[in-house]
């Protein structure tokens, strides 16, 4: 018995990349999974089926968390089609890998990772925790944030913006759902997914200046960042609600 045996568990942008890997050790702990994704529907068929093969139920639904009528239809299929859900993680963010510089001002980019950080977790916040609170059943809302809130990003500005907006939320939804649903955010490391080593600062000496700043002299695998989510979202933290908590190898205390 895991300690999310036969809990309906959502993860979105669950396709690829660290959601992935969540979704996985959810399965692992008896969970069945929603997989969600927008434009990685070959990796979420994949990971479907990994989860299958534990012998737990899965589904793969698509949509943009960005758009309000996405997300209606995505907590429809969790409750109608999967019977409810009990934990939601918000993985997804936009962190604008392709800028370089702040001086990179462009509107579009900004305006899209407010899009998708801040009204996007606000819609699935939302959505899924009013059916939980509805529902009469409960349950816990993991929105997976950034170390960036304790010393800003110098690169990407609206990112930083962002990530303090998603603790915001975070504090807002934990006292509006309380008691039956608890709501919290990681502050994630980086993490060396295959979309962090090709980004190009990283590539090019940001990799090394972080190594030498971390107290725990290690990059976190997105494996590092799986033990921290599913305490927020068990009961192993039941008293616990709109608190930050971070994980990032102590780089935090250095200012980095």
């Amino acid at each position: 018995m895991g300690r999310f045996q036969d809990k309906k568990v959502l993860v979105t942008g669950s396709g690829r990349g660290f959601g992935a890997v969540l979704a996985l050790a959810f399965a692992d702990e008896g969970a069945d999974v929603v997989v969600h994704y927008n434009s990685s529907a070959k990796g979420a068929e994949e990971v479907v089926k990994q989860i299958e093969a534990k012998g737990r139920k899965a589904i793969a639904v698509k949509g943009d968390i960005g758009s309000h009528a996405d997300v209606l239809k995505i907590a429809e299929t969790c409750v109608g089609d999967f019977g409810g859900c009990d934990v939601l993680v918000n993985n997804v963010g936009d962190m604008a890998l392709d800028q370089k510089s702040w001086r990179e001002f462009d509107e579009k980019v900004i305006e899209h990772t407010l899009r998708v950080d801040i009204m996007g977790t606000m819609f699935m916040i939302h959505e899924i925790g009013s059916r939980m609170l509805d529902s009469g059943r409960g349950g816990t809302i993991v929105n997976i944030g950034s170390q960036v809130v304790i010393a800003g990003s110098p690169r990407a500005p609206q990112y930083a913006a962002a990530k303090y907006g998603v603790i915001g939320l975070t504090k807002s939804y934990a006292r509006a759902l309380a008691p039956l649903v608890r709501v919290n955010t990681l502050g994630a490391a980086f993490m060396e997914t295959e979309a962090l080593k090709n980004r190009h600062d990283w590539k090019n000496g940001r990799r090394e200046e972080v190594l030498k700043q971390t107290p725990l002299a290690r990059i976190a695998t997105p494996e590092d960042m799986v033990g921290p989510t599913l305490f927020l979202a068990a009961d192993d933290s039941k008293h616990m609600t709109g608190q930050f908590l971070l994980a990032n190898g102590g780089l935090a205390m250095v200012g980095a």
